[in-house]
C-alpha cells in the first residue's frame, strides 16, 4: 500500500470519526460511564468488517496468506489495560486525537499530543526492561480458527454474532439516570 493510500485511508477515517462526533471526549468517556455505547458499537462493526475483508479476500484469490506476528500475552493484557486506563480517565485515543487536532481544538492538540508523548517516551524507555519479562507467554503466529481447529469462517460467523449481541443488548438497556 502507497503511503498516498496509508494517508487517504487516515483522512477519510477522521472525518468520518469528526462528523459521526465519536472524536467528541462526551462520546469516548461515556461508554466508561456505561452511557453511550456508539464507540463501542463503531468499533465492533469495524471488526467484523475486518474480518469479512480479510477472509473474502483470502477466499477470492486477492491475497493468499496474512502474515500473523507472534501474540505476547501478559504484554497485550498489561498493554490493554494500561492503554483502556488512559483512555478512560482522559477520554481521547490516538484516532480521536489526529481528529481534533485536523479540527482545530487545542483540548486535543496539548494534552493529546503531550499523551502521546509521554507514552511514547515510557514505553521506549522501559521496553528493555520488561520486554523480556512480558514475552514469556508467547504464542506464536496462529490466528484464532488455527488455535481451536476450526474453520475462519466460523470464527467470523461467530464475532459478528457476537457484535449483534452486544449491540441488541446495549440498544435494549434501560436509560441510565443521573
Amino acid at each position: 500500500m502507497s503511503i498516498i493510500a496509508a494517508l487517504g485511508i487516515g483522512f477519510c477515517f477522521g472525518w468520518l470519526l469528526q462528523k459521526t462526533g465519536l472524536a467528541r471526549y462526551d462520546r469516548v468517556v461515556n461508554v466508561f460511564r456505561f452511557r453511550d455505547f456508539a464507540v463501542l458499537k463503531l468499533l465492533l462493526t469495524a471488526l467484523v468488517v475486518g474480518a469479512i475483508g480479510v477472509q473474502a479476500s483470502l477466499a477470492l484469490g486477492l491475497t493468499h496468506s496474512v502474515p500473523v506476528p507472534a501474540t505476547f500475552f501478559a504484554g497485550n493484557f498489561i498493554g490493554g489495560l494500561f492503554f483502556g486506563a488512559g483512555m478512560a480517565l482522559s477520554g481521547f485515543c490516538p484516532g480521536t486525537i489526529a481528529a481534533g487536532i485536523g479540527e482545530g481544538r487545542l483540548d486535543y492538540l496539548i494534552p493529546g499530543s503531550l499523551g502521546l508523548v509521554a507514552g511514547a517516551l515510557a514505553f521506549g524507555t522501559l521496553y528493555r526492561r520488561l520486554f523480556p519479562i512480558l514475552a514469556r507467554s508467547v504464542y506464536a503466529g496462529a490466528t484464532i480458527s488455527q488455535w481451536c481447529g476450526v474453520d475462519p469462517w466460523l470464527i467470523v460467523v461467530l464475532l459478528a454474532e457476537f457484535a449483534a449481541i452486544i449491540g441488541y443488548v446495549v440498544e435494549r438497556r434501560p436509560p441510565r439516570q443521573g
